[in-house]
């Protein structure tokens, strides 16, 4: 058992919650720290802990009060908290994220009871500095920020943004074992354009429309700038930028700063390891699919960018790899005619010439439809925000072109979602393969049960950052999603039975993620960026930083 040493005073201890153990101080414990008298006299096991507040959580009714429960735990006790929810995971991840923040965020400023991160608010830009070299960490490993414009498919949440660091921080702890004291949550709190908001007398947030341009680019300047001055081998991980700024802040700062943006390269990661899983089912290659991309924003094009360095791995061209994807924005099919298209999506425009002999249901725009009956595409992934667009039509009309259509309604919260997984599986006859943003409950159709994957970015971006944190990479790069995405893919239970998952459950999630960090590792010394060491020697650096939810032995500090 791990000894440590502490000088805090009692009070201070049961008070900090990566030290309090509560009522599993040992007599000899409370002996030297002077905890008699301020808990009850019975000493309890973690697991006698465990048992005692999972049988509190089941008394809470809703998954809002669940949330709060779980919160209020971590913010008293982190070992216990871990403990708790890796014990019963596929429980309470989706309370501690993926649905369940995404009303958290929504309603922060009434939910709000307890100091966790940091808010940088921009009336306070020349505190920044101070802000950050007067936290009392002196080591933090990970750091997750945003600034809450484009939470999940909510759009706007202002400093609600928050819960989401809070909430990625707990699964990079939970399955990439970063140190519940060694990550930290950021806020860039730029103002709000939702205006419910900002009408709200409880808002905890600054209350002036949203910064843009000059000024918002010199703050997140001078953000970056004191982070890597503070912690100079932090991993920055980028989350919930809206499409203005998340992909020009990943270029803008991967190469000057350790980082990566969640929702473009890990979405992307996750949506590939699906998919290549998917292809092997079908007993295809992923070269030869026809991907449908609906929706034309960071998260959709950053899978599409991975796929096709993917693709390239596999033996295309780049030309040959575009040439298999149609992306539909709110324009409908981005073609070379169309006059509203930005910098990254002219990229995949279809030749508007290719485009003349294709029978259209709306003069004004090529529509989903129109690309399915024409394209015929084997692979369709909604990441809009638009619950239903994937209608029966659509989905009958591909699945009359391919044996097993590959669809992945990826859109969250559940209310956002493209296609619910019952109806794909009816119109499909039990033959679609179907990975979804938020989860899902398994779906019955003609006596076989089908397991619906989530196809949530936690299988990948905890063990790509427990393998920077691990070799110490000066970067992240996309040689080393890809490769994650491989590893991930060989782990599909859905291979060896198709009515199962595409994805391994929840409890191998750990075991997959060292092994997406030893991967990293490995890439990283491949590609020059770390020293080469042997196989061994990795996997030692992996487990070395591996932190476990187990209680330590403390003892008074003497002196």
């Amino acid at each position: 058992m791990k000894h440590i040493e502490l000088t805090l005073e009692a009070g201070e201890i049961l008070n900090n919650p990566l030290y309090n153990k509560g009522t599993a101080f040992t007599n000899e414990e409370r002996d030297a720290l002077g905890l008699h008298g301020l808990l009850p006299f019975h000493t309890s096991t973690i697991e006698q802990q465990v048992e005692r507040r999972y049988e509190n959580f089941k008394e809470r009714k809703d998954d809002l009060s669940k949330y709060i429960f779980l919160s209020s735990l971590q913010n008293r006790n982190e070992i216990l908290f871990y403990r708790l929810v890796y014990e019963h995971i596929t429980e309470m991840l989706p309370l501690i994220y993926t649905p369940t923040v995404g009303d958290v965020s929504m309603h922060f400023s009434i939910l709000y009871r307890q100091h966790r991160g940091i808010y940088f608010s921009y009336p306070l830009q020349d505190k920044i500095g101070d802000i950050i070299w007067n936290l009392p960490n002196e080591e933090i490993e990970v750091i997750v920020v945003t600034d809450g414009e484009r939470v999940l498919g909510l759009g706007d949440v202002g400093v609600g943004g928050m819960a989401i660091p809070q909430g990625k921080l707990a699964l990079n702890t939970l399955f990439g074992g970063i140190h519940p004291g060694k990550v930290l949550p950021i806020m860039l709190d730029v103002g709000t354009n939702n205006q419910e908001l900002l009408n709200d007398p409880l808002y905890l947030g600054w209350k002036h429309p949203r910064i843009s341009g000059a000024e918002y680019d010199e703050f997140i300047d001078v953000f970056v700038k004191h982070i890597k001055n503070r912690f100079p081998n932090v991993l920055l991980q980028w989350e919930d930028f809206a499409k203005p700024h998340a992909r020009p802040l990943l270029e803008k700062y991967r190469g000057e700063i350790c980082s990566f943006n969640d929702d473009i390269q890990g979405t992307a990661a996750v949506a590939l390891a699906a998919i290549i899983s998917a292809v092997k089912l079908a007993k295809s290659k992923l070269k030869s699919q026809k991907i449908v991309m609906f929706g034309g924003g960071s998260a959709g094009l950053g899978i599409a960018g991975l796929i096709i360095e993917a693709m390239k791995l596999d033996g295309c061209s780049e030309k040959e790899a575009l040439d298999n994807f149609y992306i539909i924005d709110i324009d409908g099919l981005i073609h070379t005619d169309l006059h509203r298209m930005d910098s990254e999506q002219r990229k995949f425009a279809r030749d508007h010439f290719e485009l003349k002999d294709w029978k259209r249901s709306d003069p004004d725009k090529i529509t989903l439809l129109d690309v399915v009956k024409n394209a015929k595409p084997t692979v369709l992934i909604g990441v809009s925000a638009q619950p239903n667009v994937f209608t029966e039509e659509v989905v009958k009309t591909m699945a009359s072109y391919v044996e097993h259509p590959i669809i992945f309604p990826l859109s969250n919260p559940t209310s956002r979602c493209e296609a619910t997984p019952d109806n794909l599986i009816r119109w499909t006859e039990g033959k679609a393969i179907i990975a979804t943003g938020s989860p899902f409950s398994p779906v019955e159709y003609q006596g076989k049960v089908h397991h619906i994957a989530q196809c949530n970015n936690v299988y990948i971006f905890p063990g790509v950052g427990l393998g920077i944190v691990a070799c110490k990479s000066p970067k992240v790069t996309e040689k080393m999603f890809i490769k994650a995405a491989d590893i991930l893919s060989d782990k599909a239970p859905m291979l060896k039975d198709p009515t199962a998952s595409i994805f391994p459950s929840l409890e191998k999630l750990r075991s997959v993620s060292r092994e997406i960090a030893i991967a990293v590792c490995k890439v990283a010394q491949e590609d020059g960026l770390v020293p080469k060491s042997s196989q061994e020697e990795i996997e030692t650096q992996v487990d070395n930083h591996i932190w476990l939810p187990n209680y330590p032995l403390y003892t008074r500090k003497k002196g």
